[in-house]
């Protein structure tokens, strides 16, 4: 078994920027995509235990999603409402200049004393980049851009005189004034489940976010990304996907589960299905996103039931603990009523985690 990290578990929250939820299903949902609501969430969110917000990108109408909001811009929103919650943007390379990109997340990193991050997205939406007249890549030259994107971000960030040749990017003596203030750069994220991935987390990416896996299931992952990080010298942490839905009692809450899954919405799962399937199956050994994942796993769409994070506060605490003796340095965390479910998850589960957590530091 890994290491436990001797830093507290962190968590982090998706932000309901696109509309429909976090689950693609036709239960009552008292979350809203808008700003107002968010800029509320947000404050809530970093006063009940929460250090990261993920603003999701989305284009275009999909899968329930019928409205977004541009993950950047709604980001920077964010950022300007809260004073200590750093706000991760998804983003996609192939739609993003990674010149373009480096400057906005340097504004915006100064702007908020530090506080700005990136999810790299390598794609698996076919239609937004087709659409839109870009070329869908081969799965592992998305991977092999997103790298070179990652490596331009650095060097953009970190260089006065940048230079970079690729084949996908080439900067020559290039240099970004104001340099970011977060040290030595605004965090990478990066998820993703397949082989390309994996190496592309244990060669440049700070952070690697996982679907909703069980035990077993993260803890296969956590030990080959390591093993492909010491190989090139690199450190990386690791962040766990989850859906959380607590309750008084454990039957309360598979209750609610049962309700979300029993009244998903057919027809947007499985579009939902049929667009990421290519994900899982088009890598030689079967081994990227949602290569395994049921009907049931898709009703939320980063698999997040799966990490079962569903019962009694002490349940889920119980949970979070073992997830962080795996290898999870955080977990991401998505709720049925945003307000309600943050506030309660703040004052009611990571006090128990915490409790937890000091008993583990005694042993």
């Amino acid at each position: 078994m890994p290491e436990i990290a001797s830093e507290p578990l962190k968590f982090a929250y998706w932000v309901p920027n696109v509309s429909g939820g976090l689950v693609t299903s036709d239960i009552e949902q008292r979350t809203d995509w808008g700003h107002e609501y968010n800029r509320d969430l947000a404050v809530l969110a970093e006063n009940s235990g929460f250090e990261y917000a993920l603003s999701q990108v989305r284009y275009t109408a999909s899968y329930g999603a019928a409205y977004q909001h541009e993950s950047t811009g709604f980001s920077l929103a964010l950022l300007l409402a809260t004073q200590r919650l750093k706000v991760i943007a998804a983003v996609h390379p192939g739609l993003w200049h990674p010149g373009v990109l480096a400057k906005f997340i340097a504004s915006a990193d100064v702007i908020s004393g530090g506080r700005a991050a990136v999810n790299v997205v390598s794609g698996w939406f076919k239609d937004e980049f087709t659409n839109l007249g870009e070329p869908w890549l081969e799965h592992d030259e998305r991977y092999r851009r997103s790298e070179e994107f990652i490596r331009v971000l650095k060097e953009l960030w970190t260089n006065d005189h940048a230079e970079f040749t690729g084949d996908f990017y080439r900067i020559h003596d290039f240099d970004i004034k104001p340099k970011p203030v977060g040290r030595p750069h605004p965090e990478i994220f990066q998820g993703g489940n397949s082989t390309a991935a994996r190496k592309l987390a244990g060669r440049v990416s700070d952070w690697y976010f996982s679907n909703g896996k069980d035990f077993d299931g993260f803890s296969e992952q956590v030990e080959e990304v390591r093993g492909y990080a010491a190989a090139n010298d690199h450190t990386v942490h690791f962040g766990l996907n989850g859906f959380v839905i607590a309750r008084e009692t454990e039957s309360e809450a598979k209750a609610v589960l049962r309700e979300i899954v029993e009244k998903a919405n057919t027809e947007a799962v499985e579009g939902f299905r049929g667009a990421v399937k290519q994900a899982g199956s088009s890598t030689s050994d079967k081994k990227g996103m949602w290569a395994d994942s049921e009907f049931k796993d898709l009703v939320q769409y980063n698999d997040g039931f799966r990490t079962g994070l569903i019962g009694t506060p002490e349940q889920i605490a119980d949970r979070a603990i073992e997830y962080k003796k795996r290898g999870a340095n955080l977990l991401l965390l998505g709720f049925l009523h945003y307000l309600e479910d943050v506030e309660h998850f703040g004052k009611h589960v990571l006090p128990v985690i915490r409790e937890k957590e000091a008993a583990l530091d005694r042993v």
